[in-house]
């Protein structure tokens, strides 16, 4: 029986369906590992895979490969070196023709001495908002501990830390150290609920904790690591950084009362505002980069959502690799000119000028006929957003950058945006974000330059940008103001209506006219078609628009009788 155990925790930044980086990345962890003298390294769930791998884990081509991966990784065991705690998609019968006819599992396996040394079996499969492992993987029984050099470890998997069930059967079964493998999604205030439902597991069961969180952006979904360690007492033992790759060691002592963790750093993770710029800079670099795009191209307006778009592209990806594009029309204003060319300088973006305005007249002889002297309404005003889209996407095909959109969630609910125009793109990074959080967001950037960040410090974004009235520009003397409610009073019927499914009578409750919350209400609803085409963005809220929030496109019922 050993009295010293020293367990290596792997925040790593695996991509989904990328077996061989996500084994370099692991082998480079365990050289680290070793020469740190760890006895074992955990690494995050399904970090073979990459999380979440979703129907992959239908294709039986896919396991193969996958268990390929595992037994080769396995093998390298027999070394003497650290075993391994790593997450993988995993048959129970490797023979089966296709998944549906063996069952598949999201599996913790232990590889030591040259061989799969034990599977656990994740218990408790989410299925609510992001998440439907239901649908691909089947439950695993309640587990038991894992002997591991004469310690008996309870392995249980992200989502079996979350209800008691799985912690109380480790704890009956004679578990001594809980290590926990997690895939958990960045959302804002998250790391508190995570560690206080640690601190709930450990207090029920008296044991200490492993949290081992992946890192990174895998489609709309941000990781953002931020590992810890609890002893039995629910002190944090260590803290590993957030948005970032880390290896740490934590040393364990058994002593008369069980095992205790030394205190190891402790980087205390971001919160608020930066935590948010954070995950969008990380979800943002990533999707860029995991796709293979050499940058972005952005459509700058003069306004503050293409002005913040473009700060956190340069941040993320590196100013040489935002390319801007002004494209004005006659109803460009000159403030608009002025502020994009600043903005531009100041963050050290190239900017292009389209002037659109030809396009347009085109547009408009080849309409006439079929308009036969109708008078002008929106459909002109979306020309010319769809002309800057057709723009932006010509430039996207030439150079090969990838498109990003700029709209916030605020316009996106009620459907303040044009389909295949402002819209187009493949990728947005401010489509969970409120309106009003993109002003807090310029504000915060203004006085802040956030860890790994490669634009520059100080002002980057001009301050007429945020004093302005914000305005599509689309005709004369427009502001947003005209068809919607001010943002601060949008932006709450809005997170009452979304986050959290309230009634017409409570939001009105809070003080909103009635009128006023009926009328986002059917905006919202009527705006299904056009979220649907929208492209991807960064999840930073609990209910995002996408998997976390589900309602039909064909929908008649907009609201109370």
């Amino acid at each position: 029986m050993t009295d010293r155990l020293s367990i290596a925790l792997a925040q790593i930044n695996p991509t989904v369906g990328d077996l061989r980086g996500n084994l370099l990345r692991l082998r480079a962890a365990r050289a680290a590992a070793a020469e740190a003298g760890a006895d074992l390294l955990v690494g995050p769930e399904l970090c073979i895979s990459g999380y979440p791998p979703e129907d992959l884990v239908l294709k039986p081509d896919f396991l193969n490969a996958v268990a390929a991966a595992v037994g080769e990784l396995a093998a390298e065991t027999a070394d003497g070196g650290p075993a391994l705690l790593i997450g993988a998609p995993w048959r129970e019968d490797p023979a089966a023709e296709t998944p549906l006819r063996g069952k598949v599992y999201n599996a913790a396996l232990l590889l030591d001495g040259g061989k799969v040394a034990a599977a656990r079996y994740k218990y408790d499969l989410p299925n609510y908002g992001v998440f439907d492992e239901k649908r691909v993987f089947a439950a695993g029984p309640l587990p038991g501990p894992v002997s591991f050099r004469g310690v008996r470890l309870g392995v249980m998997v992200c989502e079996d830390m979350w209800t008691p069930e799985v912690t109380e059967c480790l704890e009956e079964s004679g578990a001594e150290i809980l290590i926990v493998p997690n895939g958990s999604p960045f959302e804002t205030d998250k790391l508190d609920e995570r560690q206080q439902l640690a601190v709930r597991r450990v207090t029920e069961s008296g044991l200490p904790l492993v949290y081992v969180n992946q890192v990174g952006g895998q489609d709309e979904l941000v990781f953002d690591g931020a590992s810890f360690v609890l002893n039995a007492d629910c002190r944090l033992a260590g803290q590993l950084p957030a948005f970032a790759e880390t290896l740490a060691l934590s040393e364990w002592t058994r002593e008369s009362d069980g095992w205790t963790c030394a205190r190891a750093d402790t980087v205390p993770p971001p919160e608020g505002l930066e935590a948010t710029y954070r995950a969008l800079m990380l979800g943002l670099h990533d999707y860029v980069r995991k796709s293979g795009f050499p940058g972005v191209v952005i459509g700058l307006s003069g306004g503050v959502d293409s002005a913040l778009s473009a700060v956190i592209a340069a941040d993320a990806l590196g100013p040489e690799q935002v390319h801007c594009v002004m494209m004005p029309s006659p109803y460009t204003s000159a403030h608009s000119l002025e502020d994009a060319a600043e903005l531009a300088q100041l963050n050290g973006l190239r900017l292009d000028e389209i002037a659109i305005q030809p396009a347009m007249q085109a547009f408009a002889g080849m309409l006439g006929p079929v308009f036969d002297a109708l008078p002008p309404d929106t459909t002109e005003e979306n020309i010319q957003a769809r002309t800057r889209g057709i723009t932006l996407m010509a430039i996207s095909n030439k150079l090969g950058k990838m498109v990003l959109s700029t709209g916030n969630k605020s316009e996106m609910s009620v459907g303040y945006a044009t389909l295949y125009g402002d819209m187009c793109g493949g990728f947005n990074v401010l489509k969970d974000v409120y309106k009003t959080t993109v002003y807090a967001l310029c504000r915060w950037r203004n006085q802040q330059k956030p860890e790994s960040a490669l634009g520059p410090a100080g002002r980057v974004v001009p301050e007429r940008i945020l004093t302005k009235a914000p305005s599509a520009e689309l005709k004369p003397d427009q502001t947003d103001q005209d068809s919607l409610p001010p943002y601060d009073e949008l932006d709450d019927i809005l997170t009452c209506l979304i986050e959290h499914e309230m009634s017409l009578a409570e939001i009105v409750g809070r003080g909103h006219a009635e009128a006023v919350v009926a009328k986002t209400w059917r905006m919202l609803e009527n705006a299904e078609y056009k979220r649907r085409q929208a492209p991807p963005g960064v999840k930073i809220t609990r209910r995002s628009f996408g998997r976390d929030r589900r309602y039909p496109i064909v929908n008649a019922f907009k609201g109370p009788l």
